[in-house]
């Protein structure tokens, strides 16, 4: 699988060059609603609570979508993604959303001039 090293926000990698372009990939990761956790977080709030579980589920979100992506990339020959960005929608329902998405490409190591 691709190394957590080579997805990157860059449009490309220092020291690498770009041998192929497999075009976009992406990963989803989701959560339906919980109305217990919601209520539980808004009454913590209100009474001046941490929002550090919340930040943990967001921060697992974004894990589960970026490993769905590396693991989409791997599957096109991609060693690397670049261009890395993330979509972060709530539905209607109070559900999330988290979509990591970027271009994989084949990398090689760029030969010093």
């Amino acid at each position: 699988m691709i190394a957590r090293d080579d997805v990157v926000t860059f449009e490309q990698l220092d020291g690498y060059r770009t041998v192929r372009e497999f075009g976009y990939a992406s990963g989803i990761a989701s959560r339906p609603r919980n109305r217990f956790r919601s209520t539980f977080r808004s009454l913590g709030m209100l009474i001046g609570l941490s929002a550090g579980e919340f930040l943990s589920d967001a921060e697992q979100l974004r894990a589960e979508a970026l490993d769905a992506l590396r693991r989409r990339a791997d599957a096109l020959g991609a060693n690397a993604v670049v261009g890395l960005q993330f979509y972060v929608s709530e539905g209607n329902d109070g559900s999330c959303k988290v979509v990591a998405f970027g271009r994989a490409v084949l990398v090689s190591k760029a030969e010093p001039s």
